[in-house]
């Protein structure tokens, strides 16, 4: 007789860099939202709609593995109104985020000033091109 394998497919595990950015994400939500909402408890409905809108659109990105902050993107894939909430967001809890959580705050940077990857530098390179 001869030793049957039977092939299993893993479930896909998000990367490790994917996760730290939603954890930093929801972690900027969750400042801004006890400041300028609700002081206590969990976030406000309209931090969470756009905490899960967050998640999802880092999670979607289709420059994964190399993904680069939202900030120095090509293309932005969030919606016009939600865009501009994060950035309020963002202006508001970058700051704080040096208190509140400085290892993910210079994760954050760090990322920011890496090279793009050679996905992300095509599609700069096809905005930059004449139509």
């Amino acid at each position: 007789m001869y030793n049957r394998r039977v092939l299993k497919t893993a479930p896909v595990k998000p990367q490790k860099s994917i996760l730290q950015e939603q954890q930093t994400v929801s972690r900027m939500i969750r400042i801004y939202c006890r400041a300028k909402h609700q002081p206590e408890g969990e976030l406000c409905a309209e931090c969470e709609a756009l905490r899960a809108y967050a998640l999802r659109r880092i999670e979607r990105c289709a420059f994964q593995p190399d993904k680069p902050t939202c900030g120095k993107c090509p293309v932005h894939c969030y919606r016009p109104e939600m865009r501009e909430r994060i950035r309020n967001v963002m202006r508001y809890a970058g700051p704080r985020m040096l208190t509140a959580d400085p290892i993910a705050a210079v994760r954050h940077l760090i990322r920011t000033f890496r090279k793009p990857s050679a996905k992300v530098r095509q599609a700069i390179q096809r905005q930059n091109d004449p139509a």
